[in-house]
């Protein structure tokens, strides 16, 4: 594959263990994904012989603990984004509220305490849920049924969606440092960060199941 002329999204849906390259150089495979890699590349001023090795690095030592999810079925694969991602994030983020919101209260007064963390999770919440549902009510049961031509409407309301997410992420990772916690972070502090983090890294992987192979082999 001329993995500098391919969107990065279907080399994420394509080549086992390309998201970690791709997370490692910063380069969105989910909302981002319909660029080609030597755009991003060339954008982020990145060394494209190295990140072209590591791609190719993967094709003769795969990942073997990461399955090709462009090879299972729609409905498998959206049991899989339900169970391992909806699921996951209606439990991740309540209690991130809580952490954040005690976090602000007890140190509010320094300069680098999240300010307004809690009330963005809160949004964050809100909107993941209405969107959350919209696919599991109506979006899924078509795809699942394959009633393929009346799910383009919705699918491309979804990944709208799935756009107003990543800047939402993008915002969360920006109050946080990134998810670093500052030095003498209390244990609250510390495990709110790392909530952040890992939270992070299941949207991008949630969104970009969807969007690089759910929906990508419907449209």
């Amino acid at each position: 594959m001329d993995y500098l002329h391919v969107p990065v999204g279907q080399i994420a849906a394509k080549l086992s263990g390309s998201t970690l390259v791709f997370q490692k150089y910063g380069i969105d495979f989910c909302c981002g994904g319909k660029q080609v890699l030597q755009d991003v590349v060339s954008k982020k001023q990145l060394d494209a012989p190295t990140v072209l090795r590591e791609l190719i690095a993967l094709e003769k030592n795969p990942y073997q603990d990461h399955k090709n999810w462009s090879e299972v079925s729609n409905a498998d694969l959206i049991h899989h984004i339900c169970s391992h991602y909806h699921d996951k994030h209606r439990q991740q983020l309540p209690e991130l509220i809580r952490l954040a919101a005690k976090v602000e209260r007890v140190h509010g007064e320094k300069a680098d305490c999240p300010h307004g963390l809690a009330q963005l999770l809160s949004e964050t919440l809100d909107e993941l849920e209405q969107h959350m549902l919209k696919e599991e009510e109506v979006l899924f049961p078509m795809i699942v049924h394959n009633r393929l031509a009346q799910a383009q409407m919705p699918i491309h309301v979804m990944e709208h969606e799935h756009i107003e997410h990543g800047q939402r992420l993008e915002q969360l990772l920006a109050l946080t440092n990134q998810g670093v916690p500052p030095k003498g972070a209390c244990n609250t502090w510390q495990a709110l960060y790392l909530g952040v983090r890992s939270f992070a890294q299941d949207i991008i992987e949630h969104i970009h199941l969807e969007n690089n192979v759910l929906f990508a082999r419907c449209i």
